[in-house]
């Protein structure tokens, strides 16, 4: 008896461990090709994804649009909210205008659902095998990211082909079955929904393994409806933790996600089966078919249909109401006083983007702007310090330096994390030209606090005076070396070729008011006045550094990567 028992149990327990296996590897599979084709369609189109959402968004119903069309290329709503909440704070677009957007990510999100629902499982190893002949064959960098896009979507089929046929023993197995029909209760089946979403950081991945579940006749679309729900509860959890330690418009659009995604399921909640009903009247039918069968047939397009028309639904029903999600999110999370370490935080580095280099990369560039603003700051305040200013003046400005030096290194280790991933040549001349920039921002930061401060504390040990007719010099050259640094940020942060030339156009000019100088400063050491050769020696430092700050302007707009400019440059 003992020995006819064990058998049993023993082959039980195996089934168990293969359908464990079978369903985690196919899962597995699942995701790593929902990652390939992410990355690969972010690499594809990614680099104009930021003149679409920048250029798009003139009113709330465009808003919509862009943020539905572009997280559908990126496959990633939360990808496309780190991008609206960069906008936010370089001061392109207001919160209000970004809540069309995020409105819009939610209806993005339902195109991976409806081109899993149709049955092209069969062709799956054929899209991997030609998905991997183009990127092991090709040599232009976007043909290969291509190949890596349908490579990827193959391995999506194949891991739903997996998990499906691991699932077909479970068609006879009550326990599951009893547990699936639970499902239909709506607050079981969002929980269910929501912790798996929250596990596995993805609702795209949540609704795609419901169709899967559903296409082996496992589940009724009720249940299916509310799983779906569920999943857009949890992924706000993925929002959330993205949020953590980021700055406040960041957590403000984090808030308006939230506050979404939960409303539209608890509006919907009382009518899951008049939205049953409403889905089953549209959706293809298969009439011939009965029991599981037919479910299997009918409900994974069910299902997809329901996930679309939710999402489409909110979108129509709260677009209207932009302004007052705003208001609402601003008064949950209102701003609070800048703190030193606040200050010389990086605001625009977000390594949810360092999968997709050509926005990783734009945030950088945003990030140099920010850095070239506290550079600036201390360029136009450290003349008048130098040569009139107090010591209290002149400490001011090394603290500056401080910060300066500290989102220096977070944009060099931000750019260092962009360079291990596949970069094409383009992107890879751009990130050498950031990096170059970023160090002689660095640069300048020091000539002012190694050099020009030290020259302010000297005059003011050595109590000298500089004359009106010698500031007027100084300030000349002063006011040109701002106007060249100005232009040479933007030619390297927004890649604009005139400002790169103006720069470079410039160097006669400064060259002139240095020559002009020098001959000022021979006439002045003539003169009767105390502690002339002091004071002679510190207006020649003072020139001698502004021009040092002008080379390393000079350099960032030699770094334009440009045809145009480069011909100057000869």
């Amino acid at each position: 008896m003992v020995s006819s028992v064990a058998p049993a149990l023993a082959q039980a327990e195996f089934s168990v461990f293969t359908l464990l296996m079978t369903l985690t590897g196919g899962l597995a599979l699942f995701l790593y090709g929902m990652e390939q084709l992410a990355e690969a369609l972010q690499n594809v189109a990614g680099d104009r994804m930021r003149t679409v959402l920048a250029s798009l968004t003139r009113n709330r119903f465009t808003g919509a649009m862009t943020g539905a069309f572009v997280t559908a290329v990126i496959q990633s709503s939360s990808v496309t909210t780190v991008l609206v909440v960069g906008f936010i704070g370089a001061g392109l677009m207001s919160l209000a205008q970004s809540v069309g957007i995020i409105m819009g990510a939610n209806v993005g999100t339902t195109v991976t659902a409806q081109i899993i629902a149709f049955k092209i499982t069969h062709y799956a190893l054929l899209m991997i095998a030609v998905g991997f002949a183009v990127l092991f064959f090709a040599k232009r960098e976007r043909v290969r990211h291509q190949g890596m896009g349908i490579m990827g979507l193959g391995l999506v089929f194949f891991g739903m082909s997996i998990m499906g046929e691991a699932m077909e023993p479970l068609r006879s197995y009550q326990p599951f079955l009893d547990w699936m029909i639970r499902m239909e209760q709506p607050f079981l089946g969002i929980l269910a929904g929501a912790t798996f979403t929250a596990v596995v950081q993805s609702s795209s991945a949540t609704t795609a393994i419901v169709i899967v579940i559903a296409s082996q006749g496992l589940i009724s679309l009720p249940a299916g409806i509310t799983l779906a729900f569920g999943a857009n509860i949890g992924t706000c959890v993925t929002a959330l933790l993205a949020s953590i330690g980021r700055t406040r418009p960041a957590l403000r659009a984090a808030t308006v996600h939230v506050l979404f995604n939960v409303l539209g399921v608890l509006i919907w909640l009382p009518f899951v089966e008049l939205l049953a009903d409403l889905i089953v009247n549209i959706s293809p039918s298969a009439p011939e078919l009965t029991g599981t069968a037919k479910l299997a047939a009918e409900t994974p397009r069910q299902i997809a249909n329901a996930h679309t028309i939710f999402n489409l639904a909110n979108t129509i029903i709260f677009i209207p109401f932009t302004v007052q999600f705003a208001r609402i999110a601003e008064r949950l999370v209102p701003d609070r006083p800048v703190s030193e370490v606040e200050w010389a935080r990086a605001k625009y580095l977000d390594r949810e983007l360092l999968a997709t280099p050509s926005l990783a990369l734009d945030r950088a560039r945003l990030e140099l702007l920010h850095l070239g603003d506290l550079v600036k700051d201390m360029l136009v305040d450290v003349l008048p310090a130098v040569i009139e200013g107090s010591k209290e003046d002149l400490d001011e400005l090394a603290e500056k330096d401080e910060r300066v030096d500290t989102i220096h290194g977070q944009i060099v280790t931000y750019l260092g994390r962009i360079s291990t991933a596949s970069l094409g040549d383009r992107e890879s001349g751009e990130l050498l030209d950031l990096m170059q920039a970023v160090n002689d921002l660095e640069s300048i930061g020091d000539v002012i606090e190694t050099n020009l401060v030290t020259l302010g504390r000297r005059r003011i040990a050595e109590n000298v005076r500089i004359s009106p007719e010698t500031k007027g010099v100084l300030l000349e050259i002063h006011e040109s070396v701002v106007s060249a640094f100005d232009a040479s940020v933007q030619s390297v942060a927004q890649r604009q070729v005139e400002a790169a030339r103006h720069v470079i156009t410039m160097k006669k000019r400064i060259n002139r008011l240095m020559e002009s100088a020098a001959l000022h400063q021979a006439k002045r050491l003539m003169a009767e006045e105390p502690n002339r050769l002091s004071t002679y020696s510190i207006e020649m430092d003072i020139i001698e550094n502004l021009k040092r700050v002008f080379y390393f302007c000079k350099k960032m707009a030699r770094a334009v990567r440009s045809a145009e400019v480069d011909v100057e440059l000869d």
